[in-house]
């Protein structure tokens, strides 16, 4: 899917544009969102436009995001029900507080034991359709406030598990304590938490350390621009 964004009208955007972006590093689902939002005002003196995305991308996470803008905001909600493809790597014998980097590292344990048929072993009991306990430093909303305000208060917090599904886990280790991984999932899932149970199967604590959305449905990342770029194109053509 490679379209020519300098070719867009102002009518274009307005009707509705699926906007594939690579989500930089580091960068919020919001910023993103707001980046494009500002280059299309910008480019056309637009006062406002609708614009938004679907799914959201941890700020520590890179690849695939769906923006849509006009009246293709109406199909955010459909778009969220896609499968979803991840890429990226676990790290075995330590834990965080939000089960990825975001956090400090703690709990260091030897993982001179494990084995490769070990991970494996403990990849296809997740594997498949079962209960998931989402990250308590996530977007959940917990009696009206937001999971990961509470977490960062220190508030005990109790999440309830969601039933979600992993059609496909693939892992390399040969370079353990990393695993490198390849999962296909259903909407809802989170991949922090597939850390966190990783690390409670194999008894030495895991956590996510590098995570990349490859595709949402049938829309892959290969086809997809960084906002700057974007941004770049619409000044490039604009008078």
């Amino acid at each position: 899917m490679n379209k020519n964004y300098a070719q867009l009208s102002v009518d274009d955007f307005l009707e509705g544009q699926l906007l594939l972006i690579d989500k930089p590093l580091r960068w919020t689902s919001f910023d993103a969102v707001n980046k494009i939002r500002y280059s299309i005002r910008k480019k056309f003196n637009l006062k406002k436009i609708k614009v938004g995305h679907a799914g959201t991308l941890d700020p520590l996470a890179t690849g695939l995001l769906i923006i849509c803008t006009g009246r293709f905001t109406k199909k955010i909600t459909e778009l969220t029900l896609e499968e979803k493809t991840y890429s990226g790597t676990f790290t075995i014998g330590a834990t965080t507080a939000s089960y990825d980097l975001e956090s400090p590292v703690e709990n260091q344990v030897s993982t001179d034991h494990i084995t490769a048929q070990d991970v494996e072993n403990a990849v296809s009991q997740l594997s498949g359709t079962q209960l998931q306990v989402p990250p308590i430093f996530s977007a959940k909303k917990v009696d009206g406030k937001r999971a990961y305000e509470s977490a960062r208060k220190g508030e005990e917090i109790t999440l309830s598990a969601n039933t979600v599904e992993i059609k496909k886990f693939e892992v390399d280790c040969s370079q353990l304590p990393v695993v490198r991984f390849l999962i296909v999932c259903s909407k809802g899932t989170y991949i922090r938490s597939i850390a966190r149970d990783l690390g409670e199967k194999l008894k030495t604590g895991a956590y996510l350390s590098e995570l990349r959305r490859d595709a949402i449905g049938k829309f892959k990342v290969v086809d997809a621009i960084d906002p700057l770029v974007f941004q770049k194109i619409l000044e490039q053509e604009k008078g």
